[in-house]
């Protein structure tokens, strides 16, 4: 097997990360990376918000906000992006086109945020994407500060890998079930 196809293998979601995260500077060249995507258009039809320190209580006062939870409630809901110490925002960032559907521009967005979980994770980082019932509400748009033309797909939580971290579980697939031919 080729190295992607072996990081695609070994892939699995973190639900808790140590509190190390990559630098704004290791970042980068993942992002820079990411950019290869299928991109009809190129038209780039995304963007990444780093969500660190006080940003991250922000976004559990918006996740409150939305959720209408009364105060015994609202301190879990509150406490969920202190999960690690850094989120990524995986934002769709539509674009006017003539050639390109929003549906596309969506998919790119999407394969964005999959390639980025998997260069970090090739990186040594734990990383799961969340989302939730209020990814997409007016609290958290705002807090996020997401233009018109643009949605919120959710997080990546990023942190370090815990050392006692099991292997991550995923039933096998019979391929021929998903792939058919005409």
């Amino acid at each position: 097997m080729s190295a992607v196809a072996d990081a695609l293998a070994a892939r699995r979601s973190y639900s808790r990360v140590t509190p190390d995260a990559p630098s704004h500077d290791e970042l980068l060249p993942l992002v820079a990376a990411v950019a290869r995507v299928a991109d009809h258009g190129a038209l780039r039809p995304w963007r990444l918000i780093e969500v660190r320190g006080d940003a991250r209580r922000r976004l559990g006062d918006a996740l409150v906000a939305a959720s209408g939870h009364t105060a015994a409630e609202a301190a879990t809901t509150a406490a969920k992006p202190l999960r690690a110490e850094l989120l990524i925002a995986l934002v769709i960032s539509r674009r006017e086109s003539e050639k390109v559907a929003d549906w596309e521009q969506d998919a790119a967005a999407a394969g964005v945020a999959h390639a980025l979980s998997l260069l970090l994770a090739d990186a040594g980082w734990g990383v799961m994407w969340r989302t939730g019932p209020h990814t997409r509400s007016a609290p958290v748009r705002r807090m996020h500060e997401l233009a018109d033309n643009e949605e919120l797909l959710g997080w990546l939580y990023v942190g370090g890998v815990p050392p006692d971290a099991k292997p991550g579980v995923r039933l096998p697939i019979d391929p021929a079930e998903f792939l058919t031919v005409l």
